[in-house]
């Protein structure tokens, strides 16, 4: 009977291969079929809409997230002749209702409309921040995230967010690094490939997927001195080997639509950029959604110097290939007369309208523009909220540990600091339909869990100046065996415009650890913050560091299954983290220079002699007071286990353009515990036609070991993965040799190395 049920599912598994290859033949007939029926709708829609029409299709209307009120009649009015094509905070049902059956209905043409919302990192179950999530190295993570974030969303009308942020940030001085996936471009690609792919599906027409935003496209986390909004220059070769690939990711995965970014790359805003919008992202990239404007961010291009008023704004934008604009007016306004004028063909416009009819058509808005009345998004179902649990935990990045952690249960604990109850501020930035009333903190968890513990929060808010808590705090850290204090910075201390110039914990909270420190009781610090959190003052004073980011719904649970060992943190940062922001901007992936700092070389600023005769000192490239290495580099995270890395190996010397080379190791988990290793590949180009990173992220694997457990690791390397694009904007590997590390992070790990030639 088992032989036969075994022989039975062999040949039903050919079977259903067969006809999979035959389905995937098919598929790939039927979906250029319906490409063109597709295509043949549009055109014929198109043919029929008036100038006015047309371009009411580019106009996105909405309000601040803040506002709320009942809908103007003016409003029904554009929408009933056709005058915009979507929405943005429209999260009333009713009026998402009664909009969409005025523009199927009542409108000339019938078209629907989208309604959009910042559905960043969770709708009302909220994720980490996507900082956060980037930590995990998990992509599944990612996806699930933002499938059940499309999911609930979708039941209020939302089909289409401003989700995933693929900026690449090397400044966590930039408040929106807690929106980024980090500095490193290979990891960010990864990302957000499952974002899209959680987001949108394999059919973005099911009526519980939503249009997904690559954004912001360009260069947007380069801004200058980390400040919101700025100036961006950088060389055309470092835009397209680090900042352009997790875009290129995006849009290969299917990407419904991209957002032009506020900065201005080279002295262009990316909104009337030309190059950038219609020469890489339409030509190069392929891409065939449409392009919306950041809020206002045509318009910004007046104050930029780059448009002498709207209405050249309208015609820069356009002629750029800008398909949309949000919120500001300068389409709506001009287009008609620029048309008239001959400064913005009629055709341009058409294509416009083309990208944008093209997503609703994807959307099967044509077909089913309503709220199916049985999805209610299952709002903080048991799964959802489980997954939100997983990611916090995946996501939570061990910094420090002077063999303090895991507490046992046992433990008598005091817990204090501004972030150990607070669930507006644990959800972080960009959650504008969280809800704390479901947050569940760490105070929450501890009390759920019967953890013996004395709370005493010793500042109210991470900003708090005031001392007067500071004595309560300290006799609570008395009565204790180790003191829990959740530091860091509330949600509005980063996010968009949010950018700061020092990054140690803001308000008294260095004072209040450094008095707890005089008590001789160990300390656990979790931090919950958007970015990096700047330590040289206090690391020596406590005894383990957690960096939980702001975790979301879930995070006190996540963080007492960590504290008490029932989990380990799975994290490892997706940014190196600073001394201090002196040291920023900062990337492991740098190029050497000319006099690379080596330790052997650096002289500390109180080592040199007073009276000092003048001279480079050390020759090399460094700061005196903090040297040249992060407080904790790209790729780091401790677990409650130990693994040790050898047997480094290649496969070959030297490989040819058609072949791949095989890098080995062997990792043991030389610990008492069970645990996860995130073993990484990093690759250096030693000699290139442009000057080459140090090292780049080339690989990672999850790596599960029991006690005692030894596992070989195998990564493959073609020269397809050793491609850069050169001076000359060619895409290409050279020929020479390359240096390759498997190891735990940016700055460690096992060496060896291979040679490229033709």
């Amino acid at each position: 009977m088992i032989k036969n049920s075994i022989t039975y599912s062999l040949i039903s598994l050919t079977l259903l291969f067969c006809l999979a290859c035959k389905k995937d033949t098919r598929s790939t007939e039927v979906s250029s079929t319906q490409d063109q029926n597709t295509e043949f709708k549009i055109d014929s829609i198109l043919s029929k809409m008036t100038l006015e029409e047309k371009i009411g299709q580019t106009n996105l209307r909405g309000t601040s997230s803040r506002v709320k009120g009942s809908l103007p009649e003016t409003l029904k009015t554009a929408v009933r002749n056709g005058e915009i094509g979507a929405f943005l905070n429209v999260m009333n049902l009713d009026y998402v209702k009664e909009l969409q059956k005025i523009a199927v209905e009542e409108s000339p043409n019938g078209i629907p409309l989208i309604f959009a919302r910042d559905v960043i990192h969770g709708f009302k179950t909220i994720f980490p921040i996507p900082l956060g999530l980037a930590a995990s190295f998990d992509e599944n993570i990612a996806k699930t995230s933002s499938e059940i974030a499309a999911f609930e969303a979708s039941s209020a009308g939302i089909r289409w967010t401003f989700a995933p942020m693929l900026d690449i940030s090397r400044d966590s001085r930039w408040g929106r690094i807690a929106e980024s996936p980090g500095e490193d471009p290979y990891l960010a690609s990864i990302l957000g490939k499952a974002y899209i792919e959680g987001f949108q599906g394999e059919d973005l027409s099911s009526p519980t997927r939503m249009a997904a935003c690559a954004k912001h496209f360009i260069g947007y986390g380069a801004a200058i001195g980390g400040r919101d909004y700025n100036t961006v220059n950088m060389s055309e070769p470092l835009l397209r080997n680090v900042y352009l690939p997790p875009f290129q990711a995006a849009i290969h995965s299917g990407a419904a639509t991209v957002m032009t970014s506020f900065n201005e790359v080279n002295g262009i805003p990316v909104t009337g950029n030309t190059f950038l919008l219609k020469d890489v992202l339409r030509d190069e990239l392929d891409f065939s959604g449409f392009t919306v404007s950041d809020w206002d961010s045509t318009v910004e291009m007046i104050a930029h110097g780059f448009a002498k008023d709207e209405k050249h704004v309208a015609e820069l934008a356009a002629n750029a290939g800008l398909d949309m604009e949000m919120n500001s007016k300068a389409y709506e306004q001009h287009l008609k007369d620029l048309i008239k004028e001959g400064k913005v063909s009629e055709s341009q416009l058409n294509e416009m309208v083309k990208h944008i009819l093209r997503v609703k058509f994807r959307l099967n808005l044509f077909e089913k523009p309503y709220i199916p009345e049985n999805h209610n998004g299952n709002l903080y179902a048991e799964p959802h909220l489980a997954e939100s649990k997983r990611a916090a935990i995946k996501s939570t990045v061990l910094l420090k540990n002077d063999d303090i952690l895991p507490l046992s249960n046992t433990t008598k604990v005091a817990v204090m600091g501004p972030l150990a109850h607070q669930p507006h501020e644990q959800l972080g930035t960009w959650t504008f339909d969280g809800e704390k009333a479901h947050t569940i903190t760490p105070i929450d968890a501890f009390k759920k869990a019967n953890i013996t513990f004395n709370f005493v929060e010793g500042l109210s808010y991470s900003r708090d100046q005031s001392k007067e808590n500071f004595n309560a705090a300290i006799n609570a850290a008395k009565s204790a065996d180790v003191i829990l204090f959740f530091g860091g910075e509330e949600a509005i201390l980063s996010g968009e415009a949010h950018s700061r110039s020092q990054l140690n914990l803001p308000g008294a909270q260095e004072e209040l650890l450094k008095e707890l420190a005089k008590t001789g009781k160990p300390i656990v610090l979790v931090i919950m913050a958007g970015r990096p959190i700047t330590m040289t003052n206090i690391i020596d004073d406590v005894d383990a560091v957690l960096m939980a980011w702001h975790p979301g719904t879930m995070g006190g649970e996540a963080l007492h299954d960590i504290i008490f060992g029932f989990s380990e943190p799975g994290g490892r940062l997706p940014v190196s983290w600073p001394k201090n922001a002196g040291q920023l901007p900062y990337f492991y992936n740098h190029k050497n220079t000319g006099r690379p700092a080596e330790v052997d070389q650096f002289v500390q600023m109180d080592s040199i002699p007073i009276g000092a005769w003048q001279s480079s000192l050390g020759n090399d490239s460094h700061y005196l007071d903090i040297g040249y290495t992060p407080q904790f580099p790209f790729g780091y995270g401790l677990t409650y286990t130990y693994f040790n890395y050898e047997n480094i190996s290649v496969s070959k010397d030297t490989i040819g353009f058609d072949e791949h080379v095989k890098i080995s190791a062997s990792i043991t988990n030389t610990g008492q515990r069970y645990g996860t290793e995130l073993v990484q590949l990093y690759v250096q180009d030693v000699v290139g036609s442009i000057t080459r990173p140090i090292r780049e992220l080339k690989g990672f694997e999850h790596v599960e070991l029991k006690p005692g457990e030894t596992k070989t690791v195998t990564f493959t390397i073609s020269s397809e993965d050793l491609k850069f694009v050169n001076s000359k904007m060619v895409d290409a590997a050279e020929e020479g040799r390359f240096n390759v590390w498997i190891g735990p992070n940016a700055s460690s790990g096992l060496r060896s190395s291979f040679y490229l030639k033709q």
